[in-house]
């Protein structure tokens, strides 16, 4: 399987020495539009020691010039000392770290419609996401996206198709707060589309930079304050107060009319009254403190999301040097070994899969579900050391020549067939126990992972068929599409129809369980016959009424579809009549 060598046009990590303008450049430095090219480098050097470079040596002696309109003095400074030093033959090739590798570009002046998109976005923050998230997190983060748009644009960026993607694909995943009242598949659509985000703003496609591109909103976050603070000293001349004074006294004025006026028609109907207490917020002096760190929370990420999309950190210029290749023998063995153990436990388990089960639950004396609980965590784990051993495999694998690849590509591609295998006779594993002790978060977790890793293992035998290049986006683009196939399937409404299902044709249940789901289980329990129906209910149609008159913009459509059935069918039966059912021992083990 060939190495991912996806680069970057104009790296100074390829073939060819670096100059030294390419090394101020790489050192996180652009020069400003108009200026000149540098002179020529020093003489070229052999090609294996051609990397990333920065100048070394005292700062004495060089002479600095003022920073042009927009530029921040201190990043100017360094700028131009490591211009002049590259110029000068002040140089030396050693390798740079991986801070100063992709570190970002200073940033032109913040534009005016940043500042703006990010009071926006700290204000639907403040007034949306104190009561929840729901469709107001969706609400929320558009500002902060338009805000970031501008910035790239007022930066000369082009969009490419691949940030697109990445851009629409994080909105999917925002939308699943919305969608789903359980809050496990919302954490895990929050902390994915990060991930996108972050691969939106840095155009990131080596392993390094879609692994480490969230980490660059930390940078941004520190640096998005410093550059709107900046913008805002810039705007305080009298002309810019001229200019925007009129502005600020126009807006404060039509929302003291709107207040006013607002206040006189909801006094005088009672229907227009309704609608603005569902439509506006409801504000406290005791959510003050809360709602205030929420419009800073908001504002900050909305000016992070902008300085990322203006000048994003290079995470692509980071580059992993490959281990030392080993000999075939030295490098094949253990694998081959390892092939072969694999290949003898999966013929146990097609043994067993076609018509020894009953032969090897007799001499093990295991009941079905006691053999599937026994595998199938031994599975998971083995399948995630597999990974792990592809990884440093690859690493150390021989590449003198076209019969290496091959030869890697087959090992490998063994080894991947063969854990497919266990990929399946792990879920069959599962598939089993589900029908003796029914379905739950964990066990519809567990099994999504699983499933997501023989996704992985698939990907990696493509990428040893058609190159490896795309293997670090397609790894972000998997990853996005399962949590997000998770979060719209509904896992708590899984766990809900599974049991309900299994009922109908064992007639046991467990009643105690239900109470810890999420209201997107509803629909699913609300099949069930009475009484069972109201002792499933109960713990959902509490937590319900506990959250009192959610706002529309904080309510899931799990939610509101809950409500909807509690009320046009109110849970009846009282906790004494849930325990003499007796169906409290048929617990979900």
């Amino acid at each position: 399987m060939p190495e991912n060598t996806d680069g970057e046009p104009g790296d100074a990590a390829g073939g060819s020495p670096a100059g030294p303008e390419q090394s101020a450049r790489s050192a996180g430095s652009t020069p400003p539009p108009g200026e000149p090219a540098a002179a020529a480098g020093p003489p070229a050097v052999p090609a294996q020691a051609a990397v990333p470079v920065q100048a070394v040596g005292p700062h004495a002696g060089v002479a600095v010039s003022g920073p042009p309109p927009g530029w921040d003095p201190k990043a100017w400074q360094s700028y131009q000392v490591r211009r002049q030093r590259a110029e000068s033959g002040a140089w030396s090739i050693v390798p740079l770290a991986w801070a100063e590798a992709a570190r970002p570009a200073p940033a032109g002046p913040v534009p005016t419609a940043v500042l703006l998109a990010a009071a926006v976005a700290g204000l639907a923050s403040g007034l949306l996401l104190g009561d929840g998230l729901g469709l107001g997190l969706l609400l929320a983060v558009v500002p902060a996206a338009v805000g970031a748009y501008l910035a790239s644009r007022a930066a000369s960026r082009r969009v490419r198709p691949w940030s697109v993607v990445w851009a629409v694909g994080c909105a999917a995943l925002l939308a699943v707060p919305a969608l789903r009242d359980a809050g496990w598949p919302s954490t895990l659509a929050l902390l994915a589309a990060v991930l996108l985000g972050a691969l939106a703003l840095h155009g990131s496609r080596t392993w390094p930079g879609v692994l480490l591109s969230p980490f660059g909103f930390v940078d941004s976050t520190v640096l998005g304050i410093h550059w709107a603070w900046s913008g805002l000293r810039s705007r305080g001349s009298g002309v810019d107060r001229a200019r925007w004074l009129p502005v600020v006294k126009a807006a404060a004025v039509a929302l003291v009319l709107l207040v006013l006026f607002g206040t006189l028609f909801a006094s005088a109907d009672a229907a227009f009254a309704d609608l603005l207490d569902r439509l506006t917020p409801e504000i406290s002096l005791g959510d003050g403190p809360v709602r205030l760190v929420l419009f800073l929370l908001g504002a900050v990420l909305a000016l992070a999301a902008a300085r990322a999309a203006a000048a994003p950190s290079r995470w692509d210029r980071i580059r992993i040097a490959p281990g030392r290749a080993r000999s075939r023998v030295e490098w094949a063995l253990p694998l081959i070994v390892l092939d072969l153990l694999f290949a003898g436990f999966n013929a146990v388990q097609l043994a067993v899969l076609f018509g020894g089960y009953d032969k090897v639950l007799q001499s093990t004396g295991l009941s079905h579900a006691e053999y599937a609980r026994q595998g199938f965590w031994q599975l998971l784990w083995a399948t995630l050391l597999t990974l792990a051993v592809i990884a440093i495999a690859l690493r150390w694998a021989p590449r003198s020549g076209a019969g290496d690849r091959r030869f890697v590509r087959v090992v490998l591609g063994t080894l991947c067939v063969l854990t497919l295998v266990v990929v399946a006779s792990a879920l069959r594993r599962m598939d089993l126990y589900v029908d003796a002790y029914g379905l739950t978060r964990l066990r519809v977790s567990v099994a999504a992972m699983e499933l997501w890793l023989g996704l992985v293992i698939v990907l990696i035998m493509a990428a040893g068929v058609f190159g490896a290049r795309w293997l670090p986006r397609a790894f972000a683009v998997g990853a996005a599409a399962a949590v997000l196939a998770f979060g719209l399937l509904s896992p708590d409404g899984m766990v809900a129809e599974k049991n309900a299902a299994r009922f109908e044709q064992t007639g046991k249940l467990d009643l105690a369980y239900f109470q810890s789901l999420s209201a997107d289980a509803v629909p699913a329990l609300d099949r069930l016959p009475e009484p069972r129906r109201s002792c499933a209910l109960r713990g959902i149609n509490n937590d319900l009424s506990s959250r009192g008159q959610v706002p529309w913009y904080a309510m899931s459509l799990g939610e509101y579809r809950a409500r909807r059935i509690l009320r046009e069918r109110p849970v009846t039966a009282s906790y004494e009549v849930c325990r003499t059912l007796g169906t409290f021992h048929s617990r979900i083990e």
